[in-house]
């Protein structure tokens, strides 16, 4: 409901119960439940996407190709080498990365009776849900990127992140897009997120786009950088043959996840 309300702007009841072939009830108890959580404005026989949503909050993205999310996550932690610094933008695919970074054994908590051991991995991200999740574990070094927060997608944005970034180098930056073609290269709903996506890709001697198949052969609004900006696609088989062929020949590393 959320998708189309953001698609279409503003929706009746009998619209949305068509939509989904439920009953009527149901749909306005369901738009009750999203205006309560200021998701959508209540109208008499409808509602109307809040202004603000540009598009779905995080927490419910996560739901969208959840298995290929998984495998493109725990490929892309594959990649990474202990004491490696390590670039996650926001997104649920890049969340997912920085789980299967946490839970990899090789990067373990240190021993205790080791003196001030360095870090086994350091991340460096500016998305708020990313930094809060890794913070409580010992052996990841946390650094964020300034800025101001978008409540969808909880990334930090603005000018202030382009004053870290200057200071920084990151190894491998795993980039959550949009949408990935090999026209366009890697694009963002958000011109904010385009601009600190394409800093953190400027300071990172590798990048690797993960993005599930939907997006491939996809743009957005905001570009982030070309394509000959990206090292790595890791994506799903479920991509469009034809849009990887393309990719692959402008001479990109993609991997397809089964």
């Amino acid at each position: 409901m959320l998708e189309l309300l953001a698609a279409r702007g503003k929706l009746s009841v009998e619209e949305l119960a068509e939509e989904f072939a439920v009953s009527p009830a149901t749909v306005r108890r369901d738009l009750d439940d999203l205006a309560d959580q200021r998701l959508v404005t209540r109208t008499r026989g409808g509602a109307v996407i809040q202004s603000v949503a540009y598009d779905l909050p995080l927490r419910y993205k996560t739901v969208r190709h959840r298995d290929q999310k998984q495998e493109i996550a725990e490929y892309a932690a594959s990649m990474v080498d202990p004491g490696a610094v390590v670039g996650l933008n926001g997104g649920t695919t890049t969340s997912a990365v920085a789980r299967a970074l946490a839970t990899r054994a090789d990067l373990g908590a240190p021993p205790a009776t080791a003196a001030a051991p360095p870090p086994a991995l350091t991340i460096v991200t500016n998305a708020l849900n990313i930094a809060s999740e890794m913070v409580v574990r010992p052996h990841i070094k946390i650094v964020m990127v300034g800025g101001v927060a978008l409540p969808q997608s909880y990334e930090l944005i603005g000018p202030l992140a382009g004053k870290v970034l200057e200071e920084i180098t990151i190894g491998t930056l795993f980039l959550g897009v949009n949408a990935i073609s090999a026209e366009a290269g890697a694009t963002a709903h958000h011109e904010g997120e385009a601009e600190i996506n394409r800093g953190m890709a400027e300071r990172a001697e590798r990048v690797v786009v993960v993005a599930d198949g939907s997006k491939v052969g996809e743009v957005a609004f905001a570009r982030i950088c070309d394509i000959d900006a990206v090292d790595v696609l890791i994506t799903d088989a479920g991509a469009d043959a034809d849009e990887v062929a393309r990719i692959k020949d402008l001479g990109i590393e993609v991997v397809l996840v089964p």
